[in-house]
């Protein structure tokens, strides 16, 4: 039990509780060690070894900002009272201690009669309906009545009167539609009153009259739709915190916190709340803790803030913000918590942040808006499944296959252009055009390499770079570079999927493109390619930062805060251009298969396997282009219908599947083939006999 003493001084504590906090300012992605002048990165902040040298790298790893801290601090202190009854008179089926009186769960139907020197009555779970007038009268000395879990419906105005002394009063869960007008004139010194899980609707300001020292207000989970438009504090100047979570309140205005200047907690969460008022928390000078989350709140006024350089924690989460704007949080000087879950912030800036010097906990709804408060300690999610706060890549597993697969992929396709340089082929322009496959293929290892050198790069203190990465030039390079791998080897392979459907499917046409036409048709793959993978950059009004949405620059994945023009672009092609590809490439292998099974059905054994050969071809042929792009297909259908897509799946996909092609590409078209094999054992054959 709270003591007066403690009561009294708590509204003038609380303004003067603020943490001291390094004023010196610290270079992006690093804090200061309480007030020394040393800065450490940000992953070194509760890692369980101490880095400062005064040990506040280890503080603080527990987001206690605002009212937990406070109320904790004055609840431990609790007067200690004789457990040997004290009173002459109270009911046998109650338990005497003291100077209180515990009856809960006896099914009484009425106030039981208990001596008048009782301090403490409980009455919680009974079965009391109403509370008639002057009930109380003779308990002068009363300071703490519970009658929570009741029936009790109807209260009388008079119901409480004579309790002069009551400090604490306790009126949760029962059937309280309203309370009267001067209903607790008499409470001049009570500092608590719970009201929790009634079906109260109205607030009037004359509802609380009488109430000068109340500290602590609750009506969570009420019905209540809107405060009185005089204030509410007139009748409870010392009104320190009011609870209001679960309601139904769709607007605040500023005239219903008039005077308020004693509030330091001001809960709203789960309202109706769709309009705030410019002014409404203008007098809350000492407000420390402020929560307007889960409401429907489109618009925050610009200097709705302005005046509670006091807070210390603040959540706007679950709003449908349409607009924060850049000095919103300009005032909050002190501001150590803040909450922005579930809020898309579309104009989201580094400025925006910057003001708030003693910010050391801060949630986003997404991990890349981290980057844009690169000094605050603790920033949630702290990763996206792609990168997390200290690296590019947040895998271990992926950060090390990365070099794998670009070395597998540059290896491959490097050892098939030399080969296919070195061992002459009866069909030349067949060979040019596996040629230019390799190279579409060994751009997609360089891109590899290029993401786990940068990963490199910045490990360790991935966030303090990360939104500098992906708007840099070097980002949106190398996610064209990819676009332009991606793209041209699909097209290859589908220009030499169609050349070998129209020489086996219609082979009596005489169809055999020539060294010129082959020329031309690469130019133009390659060409087309180049312009697919550049076109983002020439509009950035259209295209936004169409690489630059993810720390490994490839435009797989869209969501709410992607452009209407890149979204269209990037569905056309990967659902058209590439999803169009792989179905002339399905078509036509099967096209291929039935052809030659046909023409081998009266054929030989020989025939037979070579037919069984170029079936184990034909088919694997499919699968790896099947287990390479329906994946990539299914993600970006998902996320065109807003389905919530994991990051660790993107980045699986970017990292292994994307480029299954590109590493299988130069065995299945080159190495595996049989005419390839019998040119390479006669090369073989021919050098031996000139060394011999």
């Amino acid at each position: 039990m709270l003591s007066p003493l403690l009561f009294s001084s708590l509204s003038f504590s609380l303004a003067f509780l603020s943490d001291s906090s390094g004023s010196d300012k610290c270079p992006l992605g690093q804090f200061p060690c309480g007030n020394l002048s040393i800065c450490l990165p940000q992953p070194q902040h509760c890692n369980g070894q101490q880095d400062c040298p005064n040990g506040a790298d280890e503080e603080n790893c527990v987001d206690n900002s605002g009212w937990p801290h406070l109320f904790d601090a004055f609840m431990k202190k609790r007067v200690q009272e004789s457990k040997e009854c004290m009173l002459d008179v109270y009911p046998d089926v109650c338990h005497c201690e003291g100077r209180k009186v515990n009856c809960n769960g006896k099914n009484l139907l009425h106030i039981p009669a208990v001596s008048s020197n009782v301090t403490a009555l409980e009455l919680n779970s009974n079965r009391i309906e109403s509370l008639s007038r002057d009930l109380f009268i003779r308990y002068r000395r009363l300071e703490r009545l519970h009658l929570e879990s009741n029936s009790i419906e109807m209260i009388s105005k008079r119901a409480f009167s004579g309790l002069f002394s009551l400090r604490k009063l306790f009126l949760s869960q029962n059937r309280i539609l309203s309370l009267k007008a001067g209903i607790f004139s008499d409470l001049s010194s009570l500092e608590w009153l719970i009201l929790d899980e009634n079906r109260i609707s109205s607030l009037r300001q004359k509802s609380f009259e009488g109430l000068k020292s109340l500290f602590f207000l609750s009506l969570l989970n009420n019905s209540v739709e809107q405060f009185p438009k005089t204030s509410i504090c007139l009748e409870m100047p010392r009104l320190n915190w009011l609870e209001m979570e679960g309601n139904r309140i769709s607007s605040l205005w500023a005239s219903s916190f008039k005077n308020c200047s004693s509030l330091t907690v001001l809960a709203l969460r789960r309202n109706h709340i769709s309009s705030i008022e410019e002014g409404t928390f203008a007098d809350m000078h000492k407000l420390i803790d402020l929560d307007v989350s889960v409401n429907q709140i489109q618009d925050l006024p610009p200097s709705l803030f302005q005046n509670l350089q006091n807070l210390k924690q603040l959540n706007i989460s679950n709003n449908p913000l349409a607009h924060i704007y850049s000095n919103q949080f300009d005032s909050l000087v002190n501001l150590q918590s803040l909450s922005m879950e579930e809020v898309e912030i579309l104009d989201i800036s580094i400025r925006m942040f910057r003001p708030l010097n003693n910010l050391t906990h801060i949630y986003f709804k997404r991990f890349e808006f981290c980057g844009y408060s690169p000094n605050v300690r603790s920033c949630k999610p702290n990763t996206d499944g792609i990168s997390s706060f200290e690296n590019l890549l947040a895998n271990i597993i992926l950060r090390v296959f990365v070099w794998v697969v670009a070395f597998i992929i540059c290896f491959g396709n490097i050892f098939v252009i030399c080969l296919r340089s070195c061992i002459a082929s009866e069909n030349q322009h067949h060979t040019m055009a596996i040629k230019s496959l390799c190279c579409a293929d060994c751009l997609m290892g360089v891109y590899l390499l290029f993401i786990g050198a940068f990963d490199i790069k910045y490990c360790g203190e991935y966030n303090r770079h990360a939104q500098i990465w992906m708007e840099s030039l070097s980002c949106q390079l190398i996610g064209s570079l990819a676009m332009l791998s991606t793209e041209v080897s699909v097209m290859m392979l589908t220009y030499m999927t169609l050349e070998k459907y129209l020489c086996i499917v219609f082979p009596f046409q005489h169809y055999r493109a020539g060294r010129k036409q082959t020329l031309c048709s690469l130019t133009f793959i390659w060409l087309l390619g180049f312009v697919i993978a550049v076109i983002p950059f020439w509009d950035k009004q259209t295209f936004g930062n169409f690489y630059g949405r993810n720390g490994v620059c490839f435009p797989l994945h869209s969501d709410q805060t992607e452009k209407p023009g890149a979204r269209c672009y990037s569905t056309a092609i990967f659902l058209g251009l590439n999803l169009l590809a792989f179905v002339m490439i399905v078509f036509s292998y099967s096209s291929m298969f039935y052809s030659v099974q046909k023409t081998a059905k009266t054929a030989r054994q020989t025939v037979f396997d070579r037919e069984v050969s170029i079936a184990k071809r034909f088919f694997f042929i499919v699968f790896t282009d099947a287990m390479c792009w329906i994946p990539i297909f299914l993600l970006k259908i998902l996320s065109l219908l807003r389905v919530q897509i994991a990051g660790t799946i993107i980045l699986w996909v970017v990292i292994f599947i994307l480029p299954i092609n590109s590493a299988l590409n130069p065995i299945l078209y080159t190495i595996t083939t049989s005419a390839f094999q019998q040119r390479l054992k006669q090369c073989l054959k021919y050098r031996c006999q000139e060394t011999n």
